[in-house]
């Protein structure tokens, strides 16, 4: 269970990067940044197979389908519903609505041997986080603009579905790729990472292709050297050695207990975010940074 924690956790520390990220990289789109790191993900996968096919068995087709659907649930189909939703309705709401993720994952991936009443208090205190970072959400961002022509908020209440399909995709793979592990033991962390990279580095190359920027634009780019380390940095640190140790997280682990390690990611997001800022958080942050992790603890102990 210890090392399904500190899987848990160091998987959150590096998904905690992709939001600093896009503040390293002015000028490039939120999907360009995506692309580039699922892009360099699949890459990296597909260097680590080829320099270890002796001992890297292939996937069967069954396990092949399954690496796909998981890739477009938790990376690139997620990730477009994500930018749509900010699109239509900003990015205030859309943020909370996927804020609720290891909520949604506690409950729904609940072992039958716990008690309701003890997840209560981790519940508690990671809505707590939540509604104080919306606090500070709020106060910092200007008011949602309406998109031209939908008519009485119709495109913002596209964006809301559309961010709460988002919520769906991830919380679905959080449960079913925890499931999915348990059920096949004999493929490794490594190689289920390996195999997602692959599918996620091909969907991503479709996202780029749809909805991501001309080639001549991003060579035009002043930065375009900074932004190219910054999409392979995140999408061999956050996107591969993180899937890594979310399947060793999920492998040892609860889904419940997995969806509470979810809040790890926000929670250093936010010290990611100070640091660049080379600041202090203030009170309302610092206290959200408290409930985020008096609640994993809570859950920890929920499932001993």
């Amino acid at each position: 269970m210890l090392t399904g924690i500190l899987a848990g956790l160091a998987a959150g520390a590096l998904w905690g990067l992709v939001f600093v990220a896009p503040r390293m990289t002015p000028g490039l789109s939120s999907v360009d940044l995506a692309a580039g790191r699922f892009i360099s993900y699949g890459i990296v996968a597909a260097l680590v197979m080829m320099l270890t096919w002796r001992s890297h068995k292939l996937p069967t087709v069954s396990q092949a389908l399954a690496a796909l659907g998981m890739s477009l649930l938790g990376f690139t189909g997620y990730y477009l519903l994500l930018v749509m939703a900010i699109q239509h309705a900003g990015t205030e709401v859309p943020t909370l609505i996927i804020g609720t993720i290891p909520i949604w994952a506690m409950l729904l991936g609940k072992p039958h041997g716990l008690k309701w009443s003890s997840l209560i208090p981790g519940l508690l205190l990671t809505a707590m986080g939540l509604v104080l970072m919306m606090q500070v959400m709020s106060a910092a961002q200007p008011p949602v603009v309406e998109v031209a022509g939908s008519g009485n908020g119709a495109g913002f209440w596209w964006g809301v579905l559309l961010a709460v399909a988002a919520t769906v995709c991830w919380t679905a793979y959080a449960i079913l790729n925890t499931a999915w592990l348990k059920r096949h033991p004999e493929v490794n962390a490594t190689e289920w990472a390996n195999w997602l990279g692959i599918a996620t580095g091909f969907g991503a190359l479709v996202l780029w292709l749809v909805a991501g920027s001309s080639s001549k634009e991003l060579l035009a780019l002043d930065n375009i050297s900074w932004s190219a380390t910054i999409c392979i940095a995140t999408g061999v640190g956050s996107a591969w050695l993180a899937t890594i140790l979310w399947n060793v997280a999920s492998q040892r682990l609860s889904a419940s207990l997995c969806g509470q390690m979810i809040v790890s990611e926000t929670l250093f997001a936010l010290i990611y975010s100070y640091a660049w800022d080379a600041q202090w958080p203030t009170a309302i942050p610092l206290v959200a940074c408290v409930c985020f992790t008096l609640g994993i603890l809570a859950s920890i102990r929920a499932h001993r």
